[in-house]
């Protein structure tokens, strides 16, 4: 049995470590990282085989690399896709997909609970290429069938949502995909694959920002777009073609980073529940947003459809803008950063931030509120989070 056919039973931690890799002569046991901008040719025919597809193989790093392509493979396997291709960021992703299966004259339905730069995409810029997009609740079925139209070609959301940990039944909503002859894309940033699968439930694309979670270090931009070698293929032709690719070292660096991702998000998601339940019972804490928590709405479905309830929570603060900033400022230990899935906690004012160039009636919509805090927990000691936020909490008092 070859490596190949053993890895084609393997379990996701096992593929995180295993799958993609192809030793060189060398015989290294860590990837080899390919810092080559072209790959030479024996011959003028060999070239045109090449370039022709007749025969496969690296040609230039645009588009073909052995360490992006080491990456794509095993994030793919990861997910349960046929193929991935890694692109330049997430929202390099999320434009590679829409330009490779979109045209003039298409429309696309949208959750509303998504990344802010997410809906200026498709908002804004798709817009002036022809494509028309509808925003509707994340939870809500009926409104996404009510927003289909004959001409809908795709569906959009990330689950859990950024900031509010909104969820969507993902096998609900690719049933209804189905029956409007459209495609699902799931955004995954949140949970990875390490704790949520979406082609297994019915999705037809995944779309990762690897600077996040995959990353786990907040080192590299990187993005990903994962599904069968159908859709793939016209993705991938568009990063040959437009050029958001992915570099070979920051690929290198994912690759380290997906080794450890399964033990990463259950650290994380220990983290974030303790810390979330100590939230809950802070008196000028109007709400805290967690998945994980049993009041929150979309607990028993995050039960159903996640392994785990990821690294991110939000909460509102008794009061708004000036409250919430007045903490922010007083904490010590967390960095504040508009990034997430570091192994260094961060937090941040969505409102003026991360949706800051969402209009006022698109922040109410998405959830957006002046009192709204986002927390991203890191591996740091627990109690050390506690200990940082009751200190900038009793700031508020004064």
């Amino acid at each position: 049995m070859s490596v190949d056919d053993y890895l084609n039973s393997a379990e996701i931690d096992t593929l995180s470590v295993r799958a993609g890799q192809r030793r060189t002569q060398e015989g290294e046991h860590s990837e080899a990282l390919f810092l080559t901008s072209s790959f030479v040719f024996d011959s003028c025919a060999h070239a045109a085989k090449r370039f022709s597809g007749e025969e496969p193989g690296n040609i230039y790093s645009r588009f073909t690399n052995p360490t992006v392509r080491a990456f794509e493979e095993r994030l793919a396997a990861m997910e349960g896709g046929q193929d991935a291709v890694a692109t330049a960021s997430g929202m390099a992703a999320i434009l590679a997909l829409c330009l490779g299966l979109l045209k003039n004259g298409d429309h696309v339905v949208v959750s509303r609970s998504v990344f802010g730069t997410t809906t200026v995409l498709f908002g804004k810029y798709l817009q002036k290429f022809g494509v028309d997009t509808t925003f509707v609740s994340l939870k809500n079925i009926d409104e996404w069938r009510a927003a289909t139209r004959a001409t809908t070609r795709l569906y959009f959301a990330e689950t859990p949502s950024n900031p509010l940990n909104e969820l969507v039944d993902v096998a609900r909503l690719a049933e209804l995909a189905r029956d409007k002859k459209c495609l699902l894309a799931i955004d995954n940033c949140f949970c990875t694959p390490a704790l949520q699968l979406p082609l297994q439930l019915g999705a037809d694309i995944v779309v990762h920002s690897a600077t996040k979670f995959i990353d786990g270090q907040g080192r590299c931009i990187g993005g990903a777009v994962v599904g069968s070698e159908e859709w793939i293929n016209e993705v991938r032709g568009v990063t040959r073609t437009c050029g958001p690719s992915m570099s070979p070292f920051n690929a290198w660096v994912f690759l380290k980073g997906l080794e450890t991702l399964s033990l990463r998000m259950e650290k994380h998601s220990s983290n974030s529940l303790a810390l979330a339940r100590w939230l809950e019972a802070i008196p000028t804490v109007e709400k805290v947003h967690y998945c994980g928590l049993s009041s929150h709405p979309d607990h028993e479905l995050a039960k159903k459809q996640q392994k785990n309830f990821g690294g991110v929570l939000s909460f509102c603060v008794k009061g708004g803008r000036e409250e919430a900033w007045k903490l922010i400022d007083a904490t010590r230990l967390f960095s504040l950063t508009a990034n997430l899935g570091d192994t260094k906690s961060t937090i941040v004012h969505p409102a003026t931030t991360t949706h800051g160039r969402l209009s006022d009636r698109e922040k109410l919509d998405a959830g957006i509120s002046e009192n709204l805090i986002r927390i991203s927990v890191g591996l740091e000691s627990v109690d050390d989070m506690i200990a940082d936020l009751d200190r900038a909490f009793s700031v508020l008092k004064k």
